[in-house]
């Protein structure tokens, strides 16, 4: 029987197993079919994810993220900043400013103390929305904004958003009143979506605050998504609802959210906090 060093983390809710790949020696492959037992909350230590960090030839650290079903998507907001405290933690970076490479590219997080937990800012990169860089059906170089799509005989008009993974953002008077957990396998799954997607539904409060219930990829609902709230400013802006910053009310609570005008990057601001370390055995 083998053993491994973890450290749980979670960014509003959204909770992820950390384990150090730079330090130690890792099989992703075996983490990766043991992910839906590790992250089960009942049998295993209860997490929406994995998430592994390795060493890397091109930026400070690499990132890899891992579903609780065991598939892997591009980027993830909430882990990334709980990336950034545990390699802070961990003295795996001695700088408060690093890069991390991941599928969705670089990504560059700063780490600052809050009242009571570390605050990470986050440049996220730029938004896609050309529908083949999200991807999403449809003619390759336009946009899908306020797109209707059909679901078990339901109608959605959604805004599609790709911030390094695919999303798609449904704007609508009262989130809380949808049966996100039949309704979000089914957008998850679409024919429109070649490697599904992630789904918003949105509130909009004021022009600087928005409320979201999320569906994700791999994931099922989970309390917090930053990229799922990075997406929700983007196309609250095109739709002409929200301003360029904006607070986005999760159900783990609050990120605050800007779309930078001189770089047309994506700049997202919240918490990450450890809840324990362990080993487990496998």
């Amino acid at each position: 029987m083998r053993t491994i060093k973890f450290t749980k983390l979670h960014g509003l809710g959204n909770d992820f197993v950390l384990i150090d790949g730079v330090s130690n020696s890792v099989d992703l492959e075996t983490i990766r079919s043991l992910a839906p037992e590790w992250c089960h909350r009942h049998f295993g230590i209860g997490a929406d994810g994995i998430i592994v960090v390795e060493s890397s030839a091109t930026n400070n650290l690499k990132m890899t993220i891992i579903n609780s079903d065991g598939s892997e998507p591009q980027m993830c907001g909430n882990g990334i900043r709980c990336l950034a405290k545990f390699v802070m933690d961990e003295n795996l970076v001695s700088q408060t400013t690093f890069t991390v490479e991941t599928l969705a590219g670089t990504i560059v997080p700063t780490i600052s103390e809050g009242p009571d937990s570390t605050l990470v800012k986050v440049d996220m990169g730029e938004p896609r929305l050309l529908n083949h860089q999200i991807p999403i059906q449809g003619p390759e170089n336009q946009q899908s904004i306020l797109r209707e799509i059909i679901v078990n005989g339901h109608k959605f008009n959604g805004t599609a958003v790709s911030m390094g993974n695919p999303h798609f953002v449904i704007f609508s008077e009262n989130p809380a009143l949808i049966n996100l957990g039949a309704i979000g396998p089914l957008i998850e799954s679409a024919p429109e979506f070649p490697e599904r997607t992630n789904t918003e539904f949105v509130a909009i409060k004021s022009r600087d605050s928005a409320v979201m219930r999320v569906w994700e990829r791999g994931a099922g609902e989970t309390l917090a998504c930053g990229t799922g709230a990075c997406a929700v400013l983007v196309a609250g802006v095109i739709t002409g609802q929200l301003d360029r910053k904006a607070t986005i009310h999760l159900p783990g609570g609050p990120l605050i959210i800007e779309w930078d005008i001189p770089t047309n990057h994506v700049m997202m601001t919240g918490p990450a906090k450890t809840v324990y370390s362990g080993v487990i055995h496998y």
